[in-house]
């Protein structure tokens, strides 16, 4: 155990930390309901957080992990170039740029406000949002096929954007003109720029009830306190090294399968990752820039050591990671990050790999999808009369549990947004979706099942629409544990079941396709946990009987007398 590290008052920490993550919820409330683009509203693809003056994160909402990385990138940006007594109230900061601002990639912009209280900047409220195109050689701005960063979009470093509570209505201008659609991308910044502003009035609110004093120890008390029990959890690991590998299916253009290797070394309270063994840098637009591995990795350690960590500076000090420079997980500019979601949920896969090994059996769980399969359809809205470009990423399996099977048609890791609902879809671009449902045998067999992939199929309504793609896993399948069985693949299909049926890469990008068309997005499943031999009869029975395995499956994968039983307890006969 940690030596104990004295805590003022342990109860008026509680209640500041839960006043800080309710405000950053407020926050995000605000952000999501007020935007304009489906991307915000519907998708969620946005986070809000609260820093200190010193840039220590004191509080992120619930919303996407990886966005946490860009948003203490662009607070020590700011920090570095401008001094506190420098900022104005009324102040706010834009930045996108994974190598000049701390960013992730160009699409995630964020937007910084020093909040001050009596003339003295106190803290940082913070958002971003990942706005559906900025610029670049493809509508989407995140094509996996771009071979620079010059071709992703416009890059903003550190820049206010406003000055003392006024816009500055010309960089602004700036920036919604190097995007496919103007009017939604200013709409979107002028919501970001607001919240913030809301959230400052909150933290100056609460301030004033609390008095500085009282907040300035509770700050410390729960930085403290979350940083001692993570190191707890840590120095109860049996001390050594465990080492996971996982594997992209290339470097973002066609090639041989690009490893993603983490090393966990735990000695004492310290907690190291080691991502040396991971491939070179990719050629395509797969990079993680430095910003999104770190988001990945705290991510991984909350959420596997202990997942009610509240989301502070705390969690981050105990973690040392180091990386090869030049790698596909810490590229060198100019290169390419656009599809750096991808890569980050398959680093997150080899970093649960890696951590299970040290917990106890019982703990353990198969690989899951550990990979986002997103797409950007763009084309020409008549009504708004205006280019749309339509973003989307699509879950998958979820692995399956030492004690339970995986969800199904979820998202995993570092991405946590909702998909479009049909609705708000065919409302909102000239698209139809023809199917969206669960894909049948794609998660593991095993004692307990991998949750099973989804597929998405969407028929174009208009000529001239363009479609790209970034996705993984059309290669390289999730693993199974403790003799489970592997997952299925993605597939991206260009008029699927039809005589024009064309499989596309993962990195497809600029298909310029016609009205009637469709693609269909099929994701794999997540692996099985145990051998298929000892799942429960009942389980089988029941997946059967919801159509989650066909027979055909179940004959491959199971032993022929527990399939037998099944589709008699199912009602659906015998197998012979």
């Amino acid at each position: 155990m940690i030596a104990p590290t004295l805590i003022a008052d342990a109860v008026q920490m509680e209640v500041f930390s839960n006043r800080m993550l309710a405000i950053a919820e407020d926050m995000g409330k605000i952000l999501i309901r007020s935007s304009f683009s489906s991307n915000i509203k519907e998708r969620r693809d946005a986070s809000t957080a609260v820093f200190d003056a010193r840039g220590r994160l004191l509080a992120q909402a619930d919303h996407i992990p990886i966005h946490l990385g860009a948003m203490i990138g662009a607070v020590e940006a700011i920090l570095a170039r401008f001094p506190l007594e420098s900022m104005a109230p009324g102040d706010a900061f834009i930045a996108n740029d994974p190598y000049l601002a701390g960013g992730s990639h160009l699409p995630d912009i964020s937007i910084i406000t020093p909040v001050h209280h009596d003339g003295v900047v106190k803290f940082f409220a913070g958002n971003i949002a990942h706005h559906a195109d900025v610029g670049g050689r493809t509508p989407g701005s995140t094509s996996g096929a771009s071979r620079s960063i010059f071709e992703e979009g416009i890059r903003l470093p550190v820049i206010r954007i406003a000055r003392a509570g006024v816009i500055d209505e010309d960089l602004l201008g700036l920036i919604a003109l190097n995007t496919r659609d103007p009017e939604e991308r200013l709409l979107d910044l002028r919501t970001q720029i607001g919240t913030n502003v809301r959230g400052g009035a909150m933290l100056v609110a609460l301030v004033a009830r609390m008095g500085w004093q009282a907040v300035a120890q509770a700050i410390e008390d729960v930085l403290a306190y979350t940083k001692r029990r993570l190191e707890n959890r840590i120095a109860a690991l049996p001390d050594g090294d465990y080492r996971f590998e996982r594997a992209m299916d290339d470097d973002g253009l066609p090639g041989d399968p690009v490893p993603i290797v983490c090393t966990v070394r735990i000695a004492g309270s310290t907690l190291a990752l080691d991502f040396e063994g991971s491939g070179p840098q990719a050629r395509g637009a797969i990079n993680l820039p430095d910003s999104a591995l770190k988001a990945s990795v705290y991510y991984c350690v909350k959420a596997v050591l202990d997942p009610g960590l509240m989301p502070n500076q705390g969690i981050i000090d105990p973690i040392r990671i180091t990386a090869p420079a030049g790698s596909i997980v810490n590229p060198s500019p100019p290169a390419a990050v656009a599809a750096r979601a991808v890569t980050s949920n398959r680093l997150c896969g080899a970093v649960f790999g890696a951590l299970f090994q040290a917990l106890p059996p019982d703990r353990a769980m198969a690989s899951c999808n550990d990979s986002t399969s997103a797409t950007s359809v763009a084309g020409w809205h008549p009504r708004r009369n205006t280019t749309y470009v339509y973003p989307e990423s699509i879950g998958g399996g979820c692995g399956a549990f030492a004690d339970r099977d995986g969800m199904d048609a979820v998202h995993v890791h570092t991405v946590n947004s909702t998909n479009l609902p049909v609705e708000a879809m065919e409302l909102e671009y000239p698209l139809l979706i023809d199917e969206y449902a669960l894909v049948p045998d794609s998660g593991g067999a095993g004692r307990h099942r991998g949750g099973l992939g989804m597929a998405r199929q969407i028929r174009i309504l208009a000529d001239g629409t363009i479609f790209s793609a970034r996705s993984d896993a059309h290669v390289v399948a999730a693993p199974g544990a403790a003799g489970g069985m592997p997952s299925n693949r993605t597939r991206i299909l260009r008029n699927p079941r039809s005589a024009k049926e064309v499989a596309l890469h993962g990195k497809a990008a600029g298909l310029e396709m016609r009205a009637g068309e469709t693609i269909r997005v099929e994701t794999l499943g997540g692996g099985g946990f145990g051998p298929p031999e000892e799942r429960p009869v009942a389980l089988l029975a029941a997946d059967l009987r919801e159509g989650k395995v066909s027979l055909a499956a179940a004959r491959r994968d199971y032993p022929s007398e527990l399939l037998n039983a099944a589709l008699v307890m199912a009602g659906l006969g015998s197998g012979r």
